[in-house]
């Protein structure tokens, strides 16, 4: 039994003060606890403490084989095996024999390590405590990797002559310092500088990468972090290869009630339209007075080639601009200005509708006589071209390609639910829409003016029938139509707004398939469908929906064309079949598809997707076909597959691969595979992907990428799935 008596040293152990008054404003420090097996005293100045002594202090816990106190020298002398465990549970320090003052703040430790943030290993021949900030290693060795007591070297280390730990700044110093792997000197450095485990962000640099590109040429990539306060930061990465000398940037700020974020490169390459090249991309947020939200949005780039051939993004079309949103329970209120830039070979940013701007608010409100949801919205549209031209003799239609269109319109709706006899779901609502258009620099025919005045009613039922049993599975069946009228006729305007229209499951019951106003379905409009779900016992799920549209005539353009595209499935009086459907398994496999099917039954789109997230395996693939359409500027059928994988071959092994096909040109578009390998303490990342595609601009190229990551440092640990064990 431990001699719990001992507690009563108190006072007369490690904590006993030095002799004098105690002011009565000044707070007395928290008493020590020694908790021994054996303690004796050996005259007036000398405690001995032996057998699994612990003792604690401010939050330190001190254990060790044997302890003496001597009050003349206010001194500790320790015999190992000795543990320091220190307050913010951040540090361990482990001796085999040392010295300390009784706060255990200064000293000698003898035959030690160190251990931080359970990653960090420290070991020296001595350490030296001072002022209770500064640990000082001599003739150190430092690593994350596990060491195993097998004499084998770890994987990597950082020997130093000296290593010093400013718990302040929580950096660690190192001189003289040695890389080494497997025990092999890899890379020297008169000095070095790193942050401790507890450091979440501190200006240095980050994990470096060797880069190699079929047009850029052999390089490397060097990130370095600045901090610049609590609140920012900028990163700054240079990338010199054999063909080209770039400068990433990015800058980071956080605000009260905001955030920005820029990034952007310069660089200068001995290949391309021009030797001075770059891009910027910028976004931001603020939360404004009365819940409204500001966002900003910047992208810009020198020429139509730089995003893709340095591979920074894949994007094909640029927007920039600023809006205000504010989203209430009854209210919605937006403000948009946009200027868009298109990279797409064959589009000219002249004639393309560049500058865009939208305002829109929109009221709920309740009436209590009449029950049901009453919704007044109003809205305005504009986009200008910037070309100036009122034709230029090329236009496939009447309008030009300088034309400039604003749209306004006001809108009341109103719409009731019931329940029926039998469970039947029924919704009545009726609106009015007015639009007013104002066209300018419209070719052939005249600017002006037109007026459109939209009356409308409908209603829809749906009857959801539900089967459920005990034990079983849930399913769910639901008929349900629309009918629908809407008055008025399309207006002599061009149809800018609505060139590419999607048919689904999520817009089978609406009264006009539309995108937006400056186009309305007319007429006498029905809409049928079927809905079936099923939900199984343990947790799969499978759905599966068929849906179709009437009308009593065709939607008609002032030219006589139809207002809705071959491949868009609305065209003519009878819609295309709809038919989508999804099942999710158990087991994390997920498979969804939709498709549209003429009245030869010959599908006109068709999109799948199949996913699973396992333990080891993350599997996705994709297939788009989309038949051949001029109305939407596609010349030729669009039938691709693209698939992505990832796959944790081992413990530490995880292989990934994508692929892009094109099946019309029997073709591949893009391709890439990878390997990496993880532990506790290093990260290497191998990567290679090829861009097949090409134009009268651009080349096929290749990408390789080489990353080697030491965590524990600059790379936090994930858990401890990646961790090797002692016997491997």
């Amino acid at each position: 039994m431990r001699g719990m008596a001992i507690i009563i040293w108190l006072a007369l152990a490690l904590a006993l003060a030095r002799p004098g008054p105690v002011l009565a404003e000044e707070a007395a420090p928290a008493p020590a606890m020694l908790v021994a097996d054996s303690v004796t005293m050996d005259g007036n100045e000398r405690l001995i403490a032996t057998g699994n002594v612990e003792v604690l202090y401010q939050g330190r816990r001190l254990r060790a084989q044997a302890i003496t106190y001597d009050r003349r020298r206010d001194w500790l002398s320790l015999r190992g095996p000795i543990v320091i465990d220190e307050e913010d549970g951040e540090r361990l320090i482990l001796a085999e024999s040392g010295e300390l003052d009784k706060e255990m703040r200064n000293g000698i430790l003898r035959g030690a390590r160190m251990v931080m943030g359970n990653q960090i290993q420290m070991a020296a021949f001595e350490i030296d405590r001072a002022g209770g900030r500064f640990t000082q290693l001599r003739n150190a060795s430092v690593t994350s990797c596990r060491i195993c007591e097998t004499g084998q070297p770890p994987l990597w280390q950082i020997r130093a002559r000296r290593v010093v730990h400013d718990q302040l700044k929580h950096q660690l110093y190192f001189s003289d310092a040695q890389l080494r792997v497997l025990d092999t000197p890899v890379f020297y450095l008169p000095r070095l500088r790193l942050p401790d485990p507890t450091v979440k962000r501190t200006s240095g640099f980050l994990v470096p990468s060797v880069k190699y590109s079929s047009l850029l040429g052999f390089g490397v990539r060097v990130p370095y972090f600045i901090t610049m306060g609590d609140d920012k930061d900028l990163t700054i990465a240079p990338v010199l290869t054999t063909n080209t000398r770039t400068l990433e940037l990015r800058y980071r700020q956080a605000f009260r009630k905001g955030r920005l974020e820029l990034q952007g490169a310069l660089s200068n390459d001995d290949f391309g339209p021009r030797d001075t090249r770059g891009y910027i991309f910028g976004k931001a947020q603020f939360d404004l007075p009365d819940d409204l939200k500001l966002r900003f949005q910047l992208e810009a780039v020198t020429d139509d080639t730089y995003l893709l051939e340095h591979d920074y993004s894949e994007k094909d079309r640029l927007k920039s601009g600023v809006e205000v949103e504010r989203s209430k329970r009854d209210s919605y209120l937006r403000g948009a200005l946009s200027y868009y830039h298109t990279l797409r070979p064959g589009e000219n940013n002249n004639t393309l509708p560049a500058f865009v701007g939208d305002a829109e608010y929109e009221r709920r409100l309740h009436p209590a006589r009449m029950g049901g949801e009453l919704r007044l919205g109003v809205q305005a549209h504009s986009h200008v071209r910037s070309s100036g031209l009122s034709t230029d003799g090329t236009d496939r239609d009447v309008w030009a390609d300088g034309r400039d269109v604003a749209r306004l319109t006001a809108s009341a709706d109103w719409q009731r639910d019931w329940v029926l006899p039998g469970g039947v779901l029924a919704n009545f609502g009726t609106g009015l829409a007015v639009d007013r258009f104002e066209i300018r620099q419209a070719g052939v025919t005249s600017d002006g003016s037109a007026v459109e005045v939209t009356p409308s009613v409908e209603i829809a039922l749906r009857w959801p029938l539900v089967s459920a049993g005990a034990g079983s599975a849930t399913q769910v069946i639901e008929p349900m139509m629309k009918l629908a009228w809407v008055g008025g006729d399309n207006p002599f305007v061009p149809n800018d707004e609505n060139t590419r229209i999607e048919f689904d499951e999520g817009n089978l019951l609406s009264t006009s398939h539309f995108v937006a106003s400056d186009r309305r379905e007319r007429g006498l409009i029905g809409a049928f469908g079927l809905g079936w779900t099923r939900y199984g016992m343990g947790g799969s799920q499978a759905s599966l929906a068929l849906g179709q549209l009437v009308r009593d005539k065709t939607q008609r353009e002032a030219n006589g064309s139809d207002s809705f595209s071959e491949s868009s499935g609305l065209d003519g009086n009878l819609s295309d079949l709809l038919v989508a459907g999804q099942i999710k398994a158990a087991n994390g496999l997920t498979l969804t598809a939709r498709s549209l099917f003429n009245k030869g039954l010959d599908s006109t789109k068709t999109e799948a997707r199949a996913s699973s997230q396992s333990g080891r395996t993350d599997f996705g693939a994709t297939y788009i076909w989309l038949g051949s359409d001029l109305a939407e500027d596609r010349p030729k059928t669009v039938s691709e597959w693209a698939f992505d994988t990832s796959y944790r071959m081992s413990r530490h092994w995880t292989g990934s691969a994508d692929w892009r096909y094109d099946v019309e040109s029997d073709k591949s578009v893009r391709a890439g595979v990878g390997i990496s390998y993880t532990n506790e303490c290093v990260e290497i990342s191998l990567s290679a992907a090829r861009r097949f595609t090409s134009s009268t601009v651009l080349d096929p190229s290749t990408n390789i990428n080489l990353t080697v990551a030491l965590r524990g440092f600059t790379t936090k640990v994930d858990g401890q799935s990646y961790a090797r064990t002692c016997n491997e």
